[in-house]
């Protein structure tokens, strides 16, 4: 007993350092892991969030830290990787739906009053008389002079059923009309306009490529199928693109069975190829596809399955160069990220996605500066495609890595530019000078039933006079040389804002096609036969 005594103290003391001994074990095993696991990446971040919100010496919202955080985040990746917060999310989208719900009306913003411009046919705003020239000075009470376009919209825009009263001044009217409009669906048409260039050309300008534009697309075709339609024109021009898929469907309608279209490939995406099924019905039609500087994306997803399959000629300038596909993920707040997952690459496999560096999305952005300044808007010799080679499927050389190189390239005319003219333009004085003309004469303009018509009448108005006084008027010099050397220049740019702002879109693309070297040139091709591309000659390279 005695022995047994002497031992349980012994005994004791062994457990409890035992005890100790694991207790220390397990603390340092786990704290280890925890510093590990905070140490990772994600819970990093979420740490650190977690210490600001407890410690920091203000009151911190993380919420809105979280939404400052993530674009940031995102631009670390690529230029086109992106998050929309939700407030943003919904507007981001609806160009591309089709539609959507508002009062329906096209407006400016002058002398910090909303102008309505024109009154979208068959809209809400017509159906309660809502008119071109009307100045909306506010909307349920709210006063929206002073404030910003994209505000206006936001509350212009509503709920479908619901109501907003609108306050607008009325020229001929001494007092505000109140008038209500109940806000209705408002389509956004991709397809801007089309029409015929004399009597065998068709000509369709696509603003997007959205979940109706092939749908728009396939109106336009029969359309002007039906009105003798021999050759085709696209213009893409100004396209930032859209739905990859629209695109391709777009394609097929010109392709034969069995060719490639585009086909994408990401280090999580498997390649994934996109072919013609042969349904098109314009198969044969002579096409020519035209794009510039600011064709991107889905535009060149056309125009490259056109260039590489030798189907049409492509004219005007090297496009943007965007050959990275993003998929949308959307949050439970509405919130939506657009990751990069893929390229996409031509038919020849060239993919035109122009260089980029991580983190440098300024540079990136200012790319289209650059070109300019390089002279490569004026002269092919300037463009350097120091890019990858590839074949067409004739064997045509094209090149990767920096947008569709034209097949036939088209300088911007400068020529005629002075600096009266430049200042006339940057200032916004020349839009301005075209809505007042409007205000004035909205009566006669309305009048007319053809572009032809008003044109004709327009340029019997002095045009360029009237808004050489307005410009004095406004603070811009009078230089009388510089306006005669300008002079074409100035008619065409007061003439085709006067038209937009008493029309639309359709009539003034048809003035401007009059004179447009891009179109011009095209319809030359088409007459000479020679809209479908052939090899090069040894001897004869042309260089256009």
């Amino acid at each position: 007993m005695n022995t047994k005594s002497r031992l349980i103290p012994l005994l004791l003391a062994f457990a409890v350092i035992l005890g100790i001994g694991i207790g220390l074990f397990y603390a340092n095993h786990f704290s280890g892991n925890r510093l590990s696991i905070i140490n990772t990446g994600s819970n990093k971040i979420n740490y650190l969030l977690q210490i600001i919100d407890n410690n920091y010496v203000d009151t911190v919202n993380v919420n809105d830290l979280v939404e400052n955080a993530m674009p940031q985040i995102l631009s670390e990746l690529d230029p086109h990787s992106s998050y929309i917060s939700a407030s943003d999310a919904e507007e981001t989208t609806e160009e591309l739906k089709g539609s959507f719900s508002g009062i329906g009306v096209r407006f400016t913003v002058q002398k910090d009053t909303v102008n309505v411009m024109n009154v979208i046919k068959g809209g809400p705003s017509e159906k309660v008389g809502v008119m071109a020239g009307d100045r909306i000075i506010a909307a349920d009470d709210s006063s929206l002079v002073g404030m910003e376009s994209r505000n206006i919209m936001k509350i212009l825009r509503g709920p479908k059923n619901s109501k907003v009263k609108l306050t607008i001044r009325r020229i001929g009217h001494k007092n505000p009309l109140d008038i209500t409009v109940v806000r209705g669906d408002v389509p956004v048409e991709s397809v801007d306009s089309y029409f015929m260039l004399g009597k065998n050309t068709g000509y369709i300008s696509i603003e997007s490529f959205g979940e109706n534009t092939y749908p728009e697309m396939l109106t336009a075709l029969a359309q002007l199928n039906m009105q003798g339609m021999e050759s085709l024109i696209i213009d893409l021009r100004g396209n930032r693109g859209g739905y990859m898929q629209t695109a391709i469907m777009m394609v097929n309608e010109f392709l034969p069975a069995g060719q490639l279209v585009v086909y994408t490939e990401g280090r999580k995406s498997q390649r994934e190829e996109y072919h013609t099924d042969g349904r098109g019905t314009f198969q044969r039609l002579p096409l020519i596809v035209l794009v510039d500087e600011m064709s991107a994306s889905a535009s060149e997803i056309f125009a490259g399955a056109i260039q590489d399959n030798d189907r049409g000629t492509i004219i005007g300038r090297r496009s943007f160069g965007k050959g990275l596909v993003q998929q949308p993920i959307e949050f439970k707040d509405g919130s939506v990220v657009r990751l990069t997952i893929a390229r996409y690459y031509t038919p020849s496999g060239r993919c035109i996605q122009k260089p980029y560096e991580k983190g440098h999305g300024e540079e990136y952005e200012n790319d289209l500066m650059v070109r300019y300044e390089r002279g490569e808007f004026f002269s092919a010799d300037s463009i350097h495609q120091d890019g990858p080679e590839y074949k067409t499927r004739i064997g045509r050389t094209v090149y990767g890595g920096g947008g569709i190189m034209p097949d036939i390239f088209i300088p911007e005319d400068t020529a005629l530019y002075t600096s009266y003219y430049k200042e006339a333009q940057f200032s916004g004085l020349t839009v301005q000078f075209a809505f007042l003309f409007n205000d004035q004469n909205r009566s006669q303009l309305m009048r007319f039933k053809n572009v032809h018509d008003m044109v004709t009448w327009l340029k019997r108005q002095n045009l360029l006079e009237q808004f050489a006084r307005f410009g004095e008027e406004h603070g811009l010099k009078r230089r009388n040389l510089m306006l005669q050397r300008s002079a074409s220049l100035f008619e065409r740019s007061l003439i085709s804002n006067i038209i937009y702002n008493a029309q639309d879109q359709g009539w003034r693309l048809q003035y401007l096609s009059k004179s447009d070297p891009a179109v011009l040139r095209a319809l030359q091709l088409f007459e000479d036969g020679e809209s479908v591309p052939t090899l090069p000659s040894d001897n004869n390279d042309d260089k256009d």
